[in-house]
């Protein structure tokens, strides 16, 4: 089921103990004069206070404040029709696969090989502010490698690129990270992320970076402050509903399970901001979900 619309549309839920879940992927605008409001008020600091629970206090209710915000629905997707309708695939060794359960997304089965490396972009592009939502369900039992979310990606037009990357995908057939970092503007989230070498049976942490392809010599960031670890997420087997909001110069993530809600907020205006481009999902190799699980 597709659904495009310029008001807020309900869908079918479930609850979990923290909220209605949604068995869709979803993305969120909001009318220019909403945004302006919304980014005056986001001038009033709010202080960092990392708990068990993520950020707290101001960056809570600064969250709450802009979640319940008249958000447009510009994209919809229940993940049980045929993926290539709303998606295009970077990487040739991913498998993708729709049932009435949701999307089923396995990166490439090898360690270290860039070719199993897997990049899911919506065929739309997005202006503006954002909130996205989704539900993810890890079924990989990695203890190395990452998950990212792009936001908003363009091409670096300065090495000759097109600002919309799908004109360039037959340059990401083997979908190494270097090619990203090196040539996006983007914000990146890692999420259920382990990094490249096993810690502990309970490390994992969420980043934020905002990709930099014009400044040399070109990294994999900068990263925004702060790092989140340890947040007892993403268990195998457990669904996670996931809202993102990039507002003016807030980036939030909120992950929620039957157990708990987890938040994580970055303030990014100490970088040239990001204003349009396609959205992401980013396995890296080993890595696999399902995306948009169908309520029981």
């Amino acid at each position: 089921m597709t659904r495009i619309c310029k008001h807020r549309v309900r869908v079918k839920t479930r609850q979990y103990g923290f909220g209605a879940w949604l068995n869709v992927f979803r993305v969120f605008t909001l009318t220019p004069i909403l945004a302006l409001l919304a980014l005056l008020a986001a001038n009033v600091a709010c202080a960092a206070v990392i708990s068990p629970a993520g950020e707290e206090g101001e960056s809570k209710e600064r969250f709450v404040e802009l979640d319940a915000q008249d958000w447009q629905e510009v994209f919809f997707d229940s993940g049980t029709g045929d993926w290539q309708e709303r998606w295009a695939l970077d990487g040739l060794k991913a498998k993708l696969t729709n049932s009435d359960e949701g999307m089923n997304f396995h990166a490439g089965p090898v360690y270290k090989e860039n070719a199993s490396h897997a990049v899911l972009w919506t065929k739309e592009s997005f202006t503006g502010d954002l909130k996205i939502e989704y539900e993810y369900t890890r079924t990989d039992e990695a203890t190395r490698a990452v998950n990212i979310l792009y936001i908003q990606a363009t091409g670096d037009e300065k090495q000759g690129l097109a600002r919309d990357i799908s004109e360039w995908a037959d340059q990401r057939t083997e979908p190494a990270m270097r090619v990203y970092w090196g040539q996006m503007h983007t914000y990146h989230i890692s999420y259920a992320a382990f990094g490249g070498k096993f810690i502990d049976e309970g490390y994992d942490y969420i980043r934020a970076r905002r990709y930099r392809p014009d400044v040399l010599p070109r990294k994999n960031g900068p990263i925004f402050q702060p790092d989140y670890q340890r947040t007892g997420l993403f268990a195998t087997g457990v669904p996670h509903q996931v809202t993102v909001i990039k507002q003016g110069d807030d980036l939030f993530m909120q992950i929620s399970n039957a157990e708990k809600e987890y938040l994580c907020h970055w303030k990014t205006g100490d970088q040239p901001p990001i204003i349009e481009g396609h959205i992401g999902l980013r396995h890296m190799y080993t890595r696999s979900c399902l995306l948009y699980t169908s309520p029981s």
